[in-house]
């Protein structure tokens, strides 16, 4: 069964379940009057159908007002979008300068290998598609694959199946089954000191330690050094809700900066990446934004 046909299934599902194959209607009113609407009206289609239907990119392009040319550019300039149906699952390598000389090339062979497709195709079950690209910004944890956007980093021949598995069962490889398979190593922005802890591992990696300050009060507290794992130990009780302040533990300088969090607009804190980046974290004590902002 190829990739059309599992798509194909999924419509006549669709369809018998009462609801217009392709309705964009829902997702225009979401969006209408912000600006770039047209970006996030794809992104959604893409998200919704797993693929941007030519039906439905004329339907927007009418409600839009805009040329079906203009629509159809967009949609074609950015790689996150794709006019024909896609696996399951995307699997895309990264093929860029550093990730090459480390392997990725070989990587992307033995996926493909496995898979019994090329770059560009879509496995027989229509679980898999599998994309190469230049560049994923994460060119000190290379060779880099990323499956339905969750992170491999330094990825070898030999773990391919495990990789692959993970994904047909759901469990994306990171020590508590979810999130991101991505290890960082980060340090003070200020002493440059590293801030892993290797006493107190967490998730079966050295923790990342740093000291916190609520009101009068001082606490050590541990993260998981997996990104994406919510692994947490604090030494003494911390109130939810809780406006904190991050400090080094080593030069006792404030790891608090003025980037807001997304969700509740405390400050994030931020914590340098080894390899160039930052992970910053909520300071609001129990919100779980944590965000990794890779060069």
């Amino acid at each position: 069964m190829t990739a059309a046909d599992v798509q194909e299934e999924r419509n006549v599902a669709t369809r018998e379940a009462g609801d217009d194959e392709f309705d964009v209607s829902e997702i225009l009113q979401r969006h209408a009057g912000q600006r770039g609407a047209l970006i996030a009206v794809l992104a959604d289609m893409q998200s919704r159908w797993g693929y941007l239907p030519e039906e439905a990119l004329r339907s927007v392009a009418a409600a839009m007002a805009r040329p079906l040319a203009d629509v159809y550019g967009i949609a074609t300039f950015y790689r996150a979008f794709s006019l024909t149906p896609r696996g399951e699952h995307l699997v895309c390598v990264c093929l860029g300068t550093a990730c090459h000389v480390r392997g990725g090339p070989g990587v992307a062979e033995e996926i493909g290998r496995q898979l019994g497709i090329q770059a560009g195709e879509t496995s027989e079950d229509g679980l898999f598609t599998l994309e190469t690209v230049n560049c994923l910004g994460a060119c000190a944890l290379g060779p880099v694959v990323v499956i339905d956007g969750h992170y491999y980093s330094k990825v070898t021949r030999p773990q391919v199946a495990g990789i692959l598995a993970d994904a047909r069962e759901g469990r994306w490889g990171s020590a508590d089954g979810t999130g991101y398979r991505l290890p960082i190593e980060v340090s003070c922005p200020r002493c440059n000191h590293s801030l892993l802890d290797a006493g107190h591992p967490l998730d079966e990696r050295p923790s990342i330690r740093v000291t916190v300050n609520y009101g009068e009060e001082y606490s050590h507290v541990r993260f998981s050094s997996w990104f994406g794992s919510d692994g947490l130990e604090a030494e003494s009780e911390i109130p939810a809700g809780r406006m904190t302040d991050f400090l080094c533990p080593y030069c006792h300088q404030g790891l608090t900066g003025t980037d807001a969090c997304p969700e509740c607009e405390a400050p994030l804190a931020t914590m340098l990446v080894r390899g160039g980046g930052a992970v910053r974290l909520c300071t609001r004590w129990g919100c779980p934004t944590r965000r990794l902002d890779l060069p």
